[in-house]
């Protein structure tokens, strides 16, 4: 437990004059660390933003039962949503370094709840692609991984791998665990009434961004955490540099790593990874369940199961990161998800048997947690500052595959009355993706 007076002197300075005081720096350095609290709101924004994305999870039928709308609509829907979240990513965190965490990701917030908030008055199946594909993809594409592992990266010189799979749990956990409570609204209030409610939360988080996150330690005359206290504090970077010259460094730093065939592997399985999670089963499942008579309340509290897990397997992946072999992880992770993915058709049901909770609570723990080896390795691979930039690009190859995996699993359901097939090439491509971290280099480069 964090002594709470630290805690509140801290808080107080930052909250109120945007540093620390001069002779509390000592005794906060060995007491307690600001790396704690920037990290705790990190994973707050981190958290809910992911359970805004992935609420349309349950919206899916709602919208088709009130506009007519086949299920192919909704997820091109979805699948916009997805890709551009994804696409969002390696320009956010560019915008980050040139333009301050806190303008960016304040900015992302008031998109997301401008989009939910607007969804409430749409009449046309643009009205959806639009909102919820454009609106908040880019939002929360702002508010995503990559968020996480750039504040990692700049305020913990120790337990990197840790701290990643705690914002790897967060984010892969609100997607989740928040969903059957959205579901009973829905139920309960209809579907308008979840969306003003997640349009409100966004706006309640904003002044606490505002009031909380700095953009690095040495804004507040501070070392990362764990790092030599003897290391003089210098300024790093250059704020408001502008946004096109956010984008040119982001794309800048793709043309360099793009003919690495060690960039293609952990882009080629994160996009499997994108597919096998946000894509099919955050998108699909409950949709799937309630074909198969299960109640959407049901089907939620079965991905809150996993997401409960998800917690679990992402920080402990993030301690396995920092002690084996991450390319052996990733094989390991996807092997795994890959045999839950093939044995889904066969035991959902219009009941919640065992056997489905077994099956959900091993692809909870396996769910992100090839987000820590994955972020570690592109900083090991690519260096620590090109390497955030790499993960970010990393990332958007996750988002367009579950984009992909959301609108062809649509269109499949809507062609053959099911998601069988939809099932079985899901699980395929995670068990190719089991065999293709092996092929990293061994020694990386630390």
């Amino acid at each position: 437990m964090l002594p709470s007076q630290p805690l509140l002197v801290s808080l107080s300075c930052i909250v109120f004059t945007g540093a620390l005081p001069n002779n509390g720096v000592d005794q906060l350095k060995t007491r307690f660390h600001p790396a704690w609290l920037v990290a705790a709101v990190t994973f707050l924004v981190l958290l809910t933003s992911a359970a805004f994305r992935s609420s349309v999870g349950v919206l899916v039928i709602p919208f088709e039962v009130e506009f007519d709308w086949p299920r192919s609509t909704t997820s091109l829907a979805v699948a916009l949503n997805l890709t551009l979240y994804g696409l969002a990513a390696p320009f956010a965190t560019t915008l980050m370094e040139h333009m301050g965490v806190r303008n960016v990701i304040a900015s992302a917030l008031g998109l997301i709840a401008l989009g939910t908030a607007l969804t409430t008055i749409m009449t046309e199946p643009w009205h959806l692609i639009i909102l919820w594909g454009v609106f908040v993809g880019l939002g929360v594409g702002a508010t995503a991984l990559v968020f996480g592992s750039l504040v990692v990266t700049r305020w913990f010189s120790r337990h990197q791998g840790l701290m990643l799979g705690v914002m790897g749990a967060a984010w892969a956990t609100g997607q989740l665990i928040f969903l059957p409570i959205i579901a009973h609204s829905v139920n309960i209030s209809g579907w308008r009434t979840a969306s003003l409610t997640i349009a409100g939360a966004s706006l309640c988080l904003i002044p606490i961004v505002c009031l909380v996150l700095r953009d690095r330690p040495s804004d507040i005359g501070q070392l990362p955490y764990g790092s030599d206290l003897h290391r003089p504090l210098t300024p790093e970077y250059n704020v408001h540099s502008g946004i096109l010259k956010a984008a040119a460094s982001s794309v800048k730093i793709l043309r360099e790593v793009i003919a690495s065939k060690s960039f293609w592997i952990l882009a080629c399985t994160f996009f499997v990874c994108g597919w096998t999670t946000n894509g099919i089963i955050s998108t699909h499942f409950i949709p799937a369940a309630q074909d198969e008579g299960l109640p959407p309340t049901a089907a939620a509290s079965l991905l809150a199961v996993v997401g409960v897990f998800d917690l679990i397997g992402t920080i402990g992946s993030g301690w396995l990161t920092d002690r084996f072999d991450p390319r052996k992880l990733l094989s390991i992770y996807y092997g795994l998800r890959g045999l839950a993915l093939v044995a889904m058709p066969m035991i959902l049901g219009p009941s919640v048997e065992p056997s489905m909770l077994v099956v959900m609570m091993l692809f909870g723990l396996d769910w992100v947690a090839t987000v820590p080896p994955t972020a570690v390795l592109s900083t090991r691979i690519f260096g620590a500052k090109a390497g955030v930039v790499v993960f970010a690009w990393v990332f958007a190859f996750h988002m367009i595959g579950a984009a992909v995996a959301a609108l062809l699993s649509g269109v499949i359901r809507d062609i053959s009355g099911d998601y069988l097939i939809a099932w079985l090439l899901a699980g395929s491509l995670a068990l190719v993706a089991a065999i293709a971290p092996l092929a990293l280099p061994r020694h990386l480069t630390q």
